[in-house]
């Protein structure tokens, strides 16, 4: 089993490639897994958000945490997104991708029907008591309307097998307060690119990231010249990377990062609705935005 820094610092939150008649690519799903650990990531998150988790069945998600966790093998960490805003489903799907050998699960905090903290803190304490994976909590208020609090992760951080965050709150503050509280191997992942430096210099440990499906290898520099104390090369690549971090949720994830990615001939196919190919102001936007970086995908 590999030790929760062993999951990586930068792992990227894959997309979901999809055929022309919107069935799962699961050929090019295995391809891109290959090319974004071959451009810097340590570790990949399947059916996510940017995976477009709400429209992927279970049976889709099972059969692409085991064909992704067969082609990467020791190469690098295969996480498993097994959120649900029911726990018993959640769960559910947690202890079955516990059987396909993923590294880790990721579980978003339960979106739509407004819990309370405590009833976040019974939600992932059931979850995580009913499998030996190693379970990633997801705060992304953005998306859940839901914030779980700094108290409610720091009280979840004493169960052992819930080994991290992945904050997407965007508050510093709380940020802080979660890395001065929770047990001293518990780790805190950037759930915003644009957050991943700001966040490290709190002592935060790496991201998982949407832009590293096309700068990963940019991304880990910033990273590793971090570690390095070397604070003014790192801020450099951070202030270079911010418009492509900013432009890539110039619409709703994962529309403008599978755009690109048909753009740049990384074909991952199109969406299943609701979400459907960006306007064309959003659109012109990505293009003139590619346009200005090198990109790390290997194509």
């Amino acid at each position: 089993m590999r030790t929760p820094k062993e999951l990586g610092r930068l792992i990227t939150a894959m997309v979901t490639p999809f055929k022309a008649d919107g069935a799962v690519d699961h050929e090019q799903a295995k391809k891109l897994a290959l090319a974004l650990l071959a451009s810097g990531s340590d570790g990949l998150v399947v059916v996510g958000t940017t995976g477009e988790s709400p429209t992927v069945t279970w049976e889709e998600e099972h059969a692409l945490f085991s064909e992704i966790k067969s082609v990467v093998g020791s190469r690098g960490s295969v996480i498993a997104g097994t959120g649900a805003n029911s726990t018993e489903e959640a769960r559910e799907n947690t202890v079955k991708a516990e059987k396909w050998g993923v590294d880790a699960c990721l579980l978003v905090v339960p979106y739509y029907n407004k819990p309370t903290q405590e009833g976040l803190y019974r939600h992932f304490k059931t979850i995580a008591e009913s499998t030996k994976l190693q379970c990633i909590l997801y705060n992304v208020p953005s998306r859940t309307v839901t914030n779980m609090s700094a108290e409610t992760v720091i009280r979840l951080s004493e169960i052992p097998n819930i080994i991290g965050v992945k904050e997407a709150s965007g508050n510093m503050e709380q940020v802080a307060q979660i890395i001065h509280g929770v047990r001293d191997d518990f780790i805190v992942w950037s759930g915003n690119d644009s957050d991943t430096l700001p966040m490290m210099a709190l002592g935060a440990y790496g991201v998982i990231s949407v832009a590293s499906h096309l700068v990963g290898q940019q991304i880990k520099e910033m990273m590793e010249h971090f570690v390095a104390r070397e604070t003014a090369e790192a801020a450099a690549i951070h202030r270079h990377l911010l418009p492509i971090f900013k432009d890539l949720f110039v619409v709703s994830n994962p529309i403008p990062v599978k755009f690109a990615l048909n753009h740049i001939g990384f074909r991952v196919g199109g969406y299943r609705l609701p979400l459907t190919e960006p306007d064309k102001k959003s659109a012109d936007i990505i293009l003139n935005t590619l346009a200005k970086y090198k990109i790390d995908l290997p194509v």
